[in-house]
């Protein structure tokens, strides 16, 4: 298993387990918690491989679907809800890193320029999560809270800048994913996000 597949496995676990969650606090039911587990977790690899002109990873390997299973397995066997708060934060947050550096490795190794690895390192990390929050009729935090969005980008610029100085692959994912965790970190402890837009009166 290279890094690549190995993050791709670990975003989707955590991803799916996130949804699963979400979808049992809204009271779903199991085919719901699995479909919602399926979306927050597929999605952003999914869409990411489309453009890229490549098969969707969860039809050509079947370790994304176990990954997506066990999670939701997991989730009914515990029964037990986690509300809203800093586990499932937490959680998200990691799954946000991982998500982020898989997308833009993925990426580049199809050789596109490097804004394009940009974009879609923060395609993957939060298309997932939109559709999760979306679906679960939540308003979508990346909407109205750019701390994701913000996140994943300082993270994807990150690995593609350690990247184009040669940095090694693992290095740069370790310092990369770290980013990603601290820029939401620090966005949230000390309530930074982009200016909203008001109305005039």
């Amino acid at each position: 298993m290279n890094l690549l597949h190995g993050l791709d496995l670990l975003s989707t676990f955590v991803f799916a387990l996130v949804g699963a969650r979400v979808a049992a606090d809204k009271g779903l039911d199991y085919g719901g918690i699995a479909f919602i587990a399926a979306i927050a977790s597929v999605s952003g690899g999914t869409l990411r491989n489309i453009l890229l002109g490549l098969k969707p990873n969860w039809i050509t390997d079947p370790w994304i679907i176990v990954a997506v299973l066990l999670a939701v397995l997991i989730t009914l066997l515990f029964r037990r809800v986690t509300r809203i708060g800093k586990t499932l934060l937490v959680m998200d947050t990691f799954g946000l890193a991982i998500a982020t550096i898989s997308g833009t490795q993925l990426a580049f190794e199809q050789n596109i320029d490097w804004y394009s690895a940009i974009l879609l390192g923060v395609v993957t990390a939060v298309t997932g999560g939109l559709l999760r929050d979306v679906l679960c009729q939540l308003e979508p935090v990346l909407l109205h809270r750019e701390t994701i969005g913000t996140s994943a980008l300082m993270g994807a610029i990150t690995f593609v800048s350690l990247i184009q100085l040669d940095v090694a692959n693992n290095v740069s994912a370790v310092i990369s994913g770290t980013v990603v965790v601290l820029t939401r970190v620090l966005s949230i402890r000390f309530d930074l996000h982009l200016p909203k837009f008001k109305s005039a009166k």
